[in-house]
């Protein structure tokens, strides 16, 4: 009767997915419990909902419980069979004949108490082998989490920088349309020369895409070894105590170190190649702006805040977005209806910022900062040391080198398109279509200063 009921009892700690004693009990939303690092495993690729890898039950959120009794009984069964492996022969003290129960941690051996009193081992740290054997499981978990966390952030990365694969090849395609576009009409003799301009930038965009398959490559091989880390991780929280107190110190070492040494994304960016005369024709049409209507906030819901995420993704939690800073918009008193216009913002160095142009109907909009519709802005936030550059409507992302110093702004009515010049480059930044609005627009700027006295107008 006794061997049913113990039968029984272990048949209700093991996991149904690993075969083994539960470990680190989690129960889900229809009841049944399971290792957490088993479950993690089951559902990692399966899209919501997820099934009970029992009952096939859907789970509508991966949401995992501890099990507070199941982890209880687990330490308790665990903790038994400690104690019956202890009791036999092999565990036994040649020297002096007693049971060996004390755990030295600097040798990381069993010891008698005679043994752990010798000159030996007396400097030692030693402990009773059931609390060493509960110390050294807890460690094992914390570090199967943290390794778990890691495994999900490069596969974050990862997915992050087949994306940037993608769209780089994409944004290089769109460069060479637009140059091409720009020498057509700035240049219509020059062909030989746009040309040239454009097979640098492929020989740049070339070399850089071949950058990023080896920065993904890498990534997908720390895959591999953090993977095959965490499966050694759970092959050992499933061994006897015994065999757990004896091998869980190199193993956590290991893993400790291949944490240590992440892969990162690139942040893939073009030259910005200077276009003979771009600057020279803007300037004979250009006119002095004033930006008569300014207006401060302090509101995390600013242009700024409401893109970094769209723009670093999965960087952002890596930096810190708590400071709000003081942020400056202004815009000018005097609409464009017809003609073209050149005008150019002194940057000052800031590093959030946005220059361009905006209709009416988009500063009435009292959720402007979390709506582009109708602000056609070149927009860079800076989050750390990291730096990036949008376009509105539609959001854009850029990889071209970042303007310095001034920025210039080409407005062409008439043909209702927009185009940003890096001037000390006499480089174009982007071109919006023919087309891209039909209704008058004011100019506008923007920037995050902390708080300084700032004019946009130069």
């Amino acid at each position: 009767m006794e061997s049913d009921i113990s039968q029984a009892f272990q048949e209700e700690l093991t996991c149904f997915i690993c075969l083994s004693c539960l470990t680190e009990p989690v129960t889900i939303s229809c009841g049944h419990s399971f290792c957490r690092a088993c479950l993690q495993l089951s559902w990692e690729d399966t899209q919501l909902p997820v099934h009970c890898p029992m009952c096939r039950e859907p789970c509508q959120q991966k949401e995992m419980r501890t099990n507070i009794v199941l982890k209880k009984l687990v330490s308790i069964a665990r903790q038994a069979s400690l104690m019956k492996d202890l009791s036999s022969e092999e565990h036994k003290c040649v020297s002096h004949n007693e049971t060996k129960r004390i755990f030295c941690v600097e040798s990381r051996i069993f010891l008698c108490q005679l043994c752990s009193n010798s000159h030996e081992h007396r400097g030692h740290r030693h402990c009773p082998i059931e609390a060493a054997a509960e110390d050294q499981m807890e460690r094992l978990l914390k570090q199967m989490a943290s390794l778990w966390e890691k495994i999900q952030e490069n596969q974050e990365d990862i997915e992050a920088e087949m994306g940037t694969k993608t769209l780089w090849m994409d944004y290089v395609t769109l460069r060479e349309e637009m140059i091409r576009s720009e020498y057509r009409e700035l240049h219509p003799f020059l062909c030989e020369e746009g040309e040239k301009h454009i097979e640098c930038m492929r020989k740049e965009g070339q070399c850089v895409l071949e950058k990023l398959i080896k920065s993904e490559a890498m990534m997908v091989q720390k895959s591999k070894e953090l993977r095959e880390m965490f499966q050694e991780l759970m092959a050992m929280s499933q061994e006897p105590y015994v065999v757990l107190l004896q091998g869980v110190d190199d193993m956590v070492r290991r893993s400790e170190s291949m944490q240590l040494s992440m892969p990162k994304g690139m942040e893939p960016e073009l030259s910005a190649l200077p276009i003979t005369g771009l600057t020279e024709r803007c300037k004979h049409i250009q006119v002095h702006i004033f930006f008569d209507n300014v207006t401060t906030s302090h509101s995390k819901m600013n242009l700024f805040n409401v893109l970094r995420e769209f723009s670093f993704g999965p960087h952002l939690k890596d930096t810190s977005v708590d400071s709000v800073g003081c942020y400056m918009a202004s815009w000018g008193s005097s609409k464009f209806i017809s003609g073209k216009y050149y005008w150019e913002v002194d940057l000052q160095d800031s590093g959030d910022w946005a220059v361009g142009v905006c209709e009416d109907s988009w500063l009435r909009n009292t959720n402007q900062m979390t709506d582009s519709e109708g602000a056609f802005l070149l927009v860079c936030m800076k989050e750390g040391n990291h730096y990036s550059l949008l376009t509105t409507c539609p959001l854009y992302w850029h990889y071209i080198e970042r303007p310095l110093g001034r920025v210039g702004v080409l407005l062409d009515c008439e043909r209702g398109c927009l185009s940003f010049v890096n001037v000390a480059k006499s480089s174009l930044i982007y071109r919006y279509p023919p087309g891209t609005f039909k209704n008058p627009v004011r100019p506008f700027f923007s920037s995050g200063h902390e708080g300084r006295t700032f004019n946009p107008a130069h």
